[in-house]
């Protein structure tokens, strides 16, 4: 098996994702995100972090992303100890 096979697979399990978006949302839109963590950032950014099950959830979500209609600033794939980290940032 290839390299570019096996990272495919990699990427058909559950992962840990930030979604940096621009423009604010509230906590009242945790259910329509799926219960994803939902911080401000700098600058009128909103980061949303959580447990995606696969690549057709990730699709899901920035497509609800779109649907707002606020840019998408970043799509980020993390280890379980960057959530720690990237929350201590916001």
């Amino acid at each position: 098996m290839c390299e570019t096979e096996r990272a495919t697979e990699d990427y058909d399990e559950p992962g840990l994702y930030e979604i940096r978006i621009m423009g604010r949302l509230t906590d009242r839109w945790v259910n329509w995100f799926e219960g994803l963590i939902i911080t401000p950032g700098e600058n009128g950014t909103t980061c949303l972090t959580g447990s995606v099950v696969d690549q057709a959830a990730l699709y899901g979500l920035l497509r609800k992303v779109r649907d707002l209609g606020m840019p998408l600033i970043s799509v980020n794939r993390l280890q379980p100890d960057q959530a720690d980290a990237s929350a201590n940032k916001q």
